[in-house]
Protein backbone atom coordinates (compact mmCIF):
# COMPACT_ATOMS: atom_id res chain seq x y z
CA UNK A 1 0.00 0.00 0.00
CA UNK A 2 1.55 3.46 -1.16
CA UNK A 3 1.25 5.60 1.79
CA UNK A 4 1.44 9.63 1.20
CA UNK A 5 3.87 11.65 3.38
CA UNK A 6 3.02 14.99 4.35
CA UNK A 7 5.14 17.89 3.13
CA UNK A 8 7.70 18.87 5.37
CA UNK A 9 6.70 21.72 8.14
CA UNK A 10 2.77 20.32 7.36
CA UNK A 11 2.41 18.66 10.75
CA UNK A 12 3.32 22.10 12.70
CA UNK A 13 0.95 23.76 10.49
CA UNK A 14 -1.78 21.40 11.01
CA UNK A 15 -0.78 21.70 15.09
CA UNK A 16 -0.88 25.48 15.68
CA UNK A 17 -4.35 25.70 13.56
CA UNK A 18 -5.44 23.12 15.96
CA UNK A 19 -4.64 25.34 19.13
CA UNK A 20 -6.58 28.67 16.84
CA UNK A 21 -9.67 25.99 16.65
CA UNK A 22 -10.36 25.28 20.31
CA UNK A 23 -10.74 29.15 21.31
CA UNK A 24 -14.84 29.68 20.78
CA UNK A 25 -17.39 31.54 22.87
CA UNK A 26 -17.07 29.37 25.98
CA UNK A 27 -13.60 29.21 26.05
CA UNK A 28 -11.98 32.73 24.93
CA UNK A 29 -9.52 32.30 27.09
CA UNK A 30 -6.78 29.10 27.54
CA UNK A 31 -3.53 28.46 30.14
CA UNK A 32 -0.63 26.44 28.84
CA UNK A 33 -1.56 23.11 30.17
CA UNK A 34 -5.11 23.45 29.67
CA UNK A 35 -4.13 23.91 25.65
CA UNK A 36 -1.43 21.44 25.75
CA UNK A 37 -4.50 18.80 27.01
CA UNK A 38 -7.32 20.06 24.44
CA UNK A 39 -5.24 19.56 21.83
CA UNK A 40 -2.89 16.29 23.13
CA UNK A 41 0.11 17.97 22.33
CA UNK A 42 3.01 18.14 25.29
CA UNK A 43 3.71 21.20 26.59
CA UNK A 44 7.45 21.94 25.27
CA UNK A 45 5.80 21.89 21.74
CA UNK A 46 2.72 23.68 23.13
CA UNK A 47 4.39 26.48 24.02
CA UNK A 48 6.70 26.17 20.90
CA UNK A 49 3.68 26.96 18.40
CA UNK A 50 1.91 29.30 20.47
CA UNK A 51 5.06 32.06 20.63
CA UNK A 52 5.24 31.44 17.00
CA UNK A 53 1.66 32.51 16.88
CA UNK A 54 1.86 35.31 19.16
CA UNK A 55 4.61 36.89 16.99
CA UNK A 56 2.39 37.17 13.96
CA UNK A 57 -0.42 38.60 16.64
CA UNK A 58 -2.57 35.57 15.91
CA UNK A 59 -3.18 34.92 19.52
CA UNK A 60 -2.42 36.93 22.73
CA UNK A 61 -1.56 37.13 26.40
CA UNK A 62 -4.93 38.43 28.73
CA UNK A 63 -4.28 40.84 30.89
CA UNK A 64 -2.57 38.74 33.45
CA UNK A 65 -0.50 37.28 31.03
CA UNK A 66 -1.49 33.73 32.21
CA UNK A 67 -3.36 32.93 29.59
CA UNK A 68 -3.83 33.08 25.95
CA UNK A 69 -6.69 34.46 23.94
CA UNK A 70 -7.36 35.14 20.04
CA UNK A 71 -4.83 37.69 19.22
CA UNK A 72 -5.44 40.92 16.73
CA UNK A 73 -4.62 39.57 13.45
CA UNK A 74 -7.43 36.93 13.59
CA UNK A 75 -9.62 39.98 13.13
CA UNK A 76 -8.26 41.42 10.22
CA UNK A 77 -8.09 37.86 8.80
CA UNK A 78 -11.50 37.34 9.65
CA UNK A 79 -12.79 40.88 8.21
CA UNK A 80 -10.82 40.06 5.02
CA UNK A 81 -12.50 36.73 4.55
CA UNK A 82 -16.03 38.10 5.39
CA UNK A 83 -15.18 40.78 2.25
CA UNK A 84 -13.89 38.53 0.30
CA UNK A 85 -17.20 35.89 0.22
CA UNK A 86 -19.02 36.19 -2.51
CA UNK A 87 -22.19 34.15 -0.78
CA UNK A 88 -22.26 37.26 1.55
CA UNK A 89 -21.96 40.21 -0.70
CA UNK A 90 -24.83 39.41 -2.87
CA UNK A 91 -27.19 38.21 -0.34
CA UNK A 92 -27.13 41.61 1.64
CA UNK A 93 -29.27 43.51 0.17
CA UNK A 94 -31.79 40.93 0.53
CA UNK A 95 -30.85 40.60 4.33
CA UNK A 96 -31.26 44.34 4.66
CA UNK A 97 -34.65 44.30 3.05
CA UNK A 98 -35.84 41.83 4.89
CA UNK A 99 -35.08 43.61 7.99
CA UNK A 100 -36.41 47.00 7.01
CA UNK A 101 -39.82 45.22 6.06
CA UNK A 102 -40.40 42.96 9.05
CA UNK A 103 -38.56 45.01 11.59
CA UNK A 104 -36.69 41.99 12.74
CA UNK A 105 -33.23 40.67 12.92
CA UNK A 106 -31.97 38.79 9.49
CA UNK A 107 -29.09 36.40 9.18
CA UNK A 108 -27.12 34.33 6.80
CA UNK A 109 -25.94 31.02 7.67
CA UNK A 110 -24.29 28.43 6.47
CA UNK A 111 -23.05 24.44 7.56
CA UNK A 112 -20.29 24.03 9.68
CA UNK A 113 -20.48 20.17 10.38
CA UNK A 114 -23.82 19.61 11.87
CA UNK A 115 -23.98 23.20 12.84
CA UNK A 116 -24.70 26.31 11.43
CA UNK A 117 -22.93 29.28 11.65
CA UNK A 118 -23.41 33.09 11.67
CA UNK A 119 -21.55 34.76 9.21
CA UNK A 120 -23.89 37.69 8.13
CA UNK A 121 -26.59 39.82 9.82
CA UNK A 122 -28.51 42.59 9.92
CA UNK A 123 -30.36 44.29 12.80
CA UNK A 124 -34.10 44.83 13.21
CA UNK A 125 -35.32 48.41 14.26
CA UNK A 126 -36.49 47.08 17.66
CA UNK A 127 -33.91 47.54 21.30
CA UNK A 128 -35.29 43.77 21.68
CA UNK A 129 -34.52 41.78 18.87
CA UNK A 130 -33.12 38.43 20.20
CA UNK A 131 -29.73 39.44 17.88
CA UNK A 132 -26.78 36.73 17.85
CA UNK A 133 -23.22 37.76 16.89
CA UNK A 134 -21.70 37.15 13.45
CA UNK A 135 -19.89 33.67 13.82
CA UNK A 136 -21.96 32.37 16.58
CA UNK A 137 -23.51 28.54 15.91
CA UNK A 138 -26.58 26.28 16.36
CA UNK A 139 -27.23 22.94 16.45
CA UNK A 140 -28.79 22.04 13.42
CA UNK A 141 -32.00 21.04 15.07
CA UNK A 142 -31.71 23.72 17.03
CA UNK A 143 -31.90 26.48 14.10
CA UNK A 144 -34.79 27.43 11.11
CA UNK A 145 -31.90 27.70 8.80
CA UNK A 146 -30.63 23.88 9.75
CA UNK A 147 -34.42 22.55 9.98
CA UNK A 148 -34.49 24.34 6.47
CA UNK A 149 -31.33 22.76 5.00
CA UNK A 150 -32.72 19.15 6.74
CA UNK A 151 -36.16 19.92 5.00
CA UNK A 152 -34.90 20.15 1.87
CA UNK A 153 -31.45 17.87 1.91
CA UNK A 154 -31.31 14.60 -0.18
CA UNK A 155 -33.71 11.88 2.06
CA UNK A 156 -30.41 9.65 2.33
CA UNK A 157 -28.29 12.79 4.19
CA UNK A 158 -31.30 13.83 6.40
CA UNK A 159 -32.08 10.19 7.94
CA UNK A 160 -27.90 9.64 8.56
CA UNK A 161 -28.48 13.01 10.68
CA UNK A 162 -31.78 11.74 12.58
CA UNK A 163 -30.44 8.72 13.41
CA UNK A 164 -27.91 10.78 15.21
CA UNK A 165 -28.37 11.32 19.02
CA UNK A 166 -30.05 14.79 19.22
CA UNK A 167 -29.57 16.79 22.30
CA UNK A 168 -32.46 19.36 23.66
CA UNK A 169 -31.54 23.11 23.66
CA UNK A 170 -35.31 23.86 25.20
CA UNK A 171 -38.07 22.13 26.35
CA UNK A 172 -39.59 22.82 23.40
CA UNK A 173 -36.44 21.63 21.41
CA UNK A 174 -37.40 18.66 19.14
CA UNK A 175 -34.85 15.70 19.32
CA UNK A 176 -37.88 12.42 18.61
CA UNK A 177 -36.98 11.73 14.84
CA UNK A 178 -40.39 10.27 14.39
CA UNK A 179 -41.95 14.02 15.01
CA UNK A 180 -39.30 15.96 13.62
CA UNK A 181 -40.04 13.56 9.89
CA UNK A 182 -43.05 15.02 9.27
CA UNK A 183 -42.48 18.41 10.39
CA UNK A 184 -39.61 18.70 8.15
CA UNK A 185 -41.93 17.76 5.10
CA UNK A 186 -44.52 20.06 6.15
CA UNK A 187 -41.81 22.88 5.65
CA UNK A 188 -40.42 21.49 2.61
CA UNK A 189 -43.86 21.63 1.37
CA UNK A 190 -44.14 25.40 2.16
CA UNK A 191 -40.59 26.14 1.23
CA UNK A 192 -39.55 27.81 4.78
CA UNK A 193 -38.38 26.04 8.17
CA UNK A 194 -40.35 27.68 11.63
CA UNK A 195 -38.19 27.38 14.74
CA UNK A 196 -40.60 27.91 17.66
CA UNK A 197 -39.12 28.53 20.43
CA UNK A 198 -36.56 25.57 20.28
CA UNK A 199 -33.54 27.02 20.43
CA UNK A 200 -34.61 29.60 23.15
CA UNK A 201 -37.97 30.48 25.07
CA UNK A 202 -39.45 33.33 23.95
CA UNK A 203 -37.52 33.64 20.58
CA UNK A 204 -38.38 32.65 17.02
CA UNK A 205 -37.06 32.38 13.91
CA UNK A 206 -37.94 31.52 10.10
CA UNK A 207 -35.59 30.40 7.67
CA UNK A 208 -35.24 29.43 4.36
CA UNK A 209 -32.38 27.78 1.94
CA UNK A 210 -30.64 29.33 -0.96
CA UNK A 211 -29.25 27.30 -3.72
CA UNK A 212 -26.14 27.76 -6.43
CA UNK A 213 -25.95 27.64 -10.14
CA UNK A 214 -25.93 24.35 -10.03
CA UNK A 215 -28.98 23.24 -7.29
CA UNK A 216 -26.88 22.80 -4.21
CA UNK A 217 -28.16 24.26 -0.89
CA UNK A 218 -24.69 26.46 -0.16
CA UNK A 219 -26.71 28.33 2.75
CA UNK A 220 -29.73 29.47 4.38
CA UNK A 221 -31.46 32.90 5.74
CA UNK A 222 -33.63 33.49 8.28
CA UNK A 223 -35.54 36.27 10.44
CA UNK A 224 -35.85 35.96 13.99
CA UNK A 225 -36.76 38.02 17.32
CA UNK A 226 -39.22 37.65 20.25
CA UNK A 227 -42.47 35.67 19.81
CA UNK A 228 -44.28 38.19 21.68
CA UNK A 229 -43.85 40.25 17.69
CA UNK A 230 -43.36 37.37 16.00
CA UNK A 231 -46.99 36.11 16.78
CA UNK A 232 -48.93 32.69 14.94
CA UNK A 233 -50.68 35.20 12.93
CA UNK A 234 -47.66 36.57 11.35
CA UNK A 235 -45.64 33.91 10.53
CA UNK A 236 -47.00 32.87 7.54
CA UNK A 237 -46.69 36.42 5.58
CA UNK A 238 -43.18 36.74 7.30
CA UNK A 239 -42.42 33.16 5.73
CA UNK A 240 -43.79 33.79 2.49
CA UNK A 241 -41.52 36.71 2.56
CA UNK A 242 -37.88 35.12 3.74
CA UNK A 243 -39.23 32.02 1.22
CA UNK A 244 -39.19 34.95 -1.44
CA UNK A 245 -36.02 36.76 -0.54
CA UNK A 246 -34.40 33.28 -0.32
CA UNK A 247 -35.44 32.81 -3.98
CA UNK A 248 -34.14 35.76 -5.11
CA UNK A 249 -30.59 35.36 -3.32
CA UNK A 250 -30.99 31.85 -4.79
CA UNK A 251 -31.33 33.55 -8.45
CA UNK A 252 -28.35 35.84 -7.96
CA UNK A 253 -25.83 33.52 -7.46
CA UNK A 254 -26.67 31.34 -10.71
CA UNK A 255 -30.00 29.02 -9.42
CA UNK A 256 -32.38 27.74 -11.91
CA UNK A 257 -35.83 25.66 -10.95
CA UNK A 258 -34.83 23.30 -13.37
CA UNK A 259 -31.74 21.54 -11.52
CA UNK A 260 -33.06 19.83 -8.36
CA UNK A 261 -33.72 21.51 -5.16
CA UNK A 262 -31.95 18.39 -3.66
CA UNK A 263 -28.48 17.67 -3.41
CA UNK A 264 -28.32 13.79 -3.92
CA UNK A 265 -24.83 13.40 -4.70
Amino acid sequence: MITTKPYPGTQSVLRAVSLLKVFDDEHPEWGLGELARETGLNKTTTFRLLSALESEGLVARNETGDCYVLGPEILVLGGRALRANNLRRVSRAGLETLAVTTGETASLEVLSGTEMLIIDEVMGEHLVSGVRSIGTRWPLHGASTGLALLAFEAEAKREAFLRTALTPITAKTIIDPEILRPLLAEFAEQGYAVADEVLELGLIAIGAPLYNYDGRIVAAISIFGPKMRLAESRVTAVGELVRGTAADISSMLGYRPKYSDRDDS
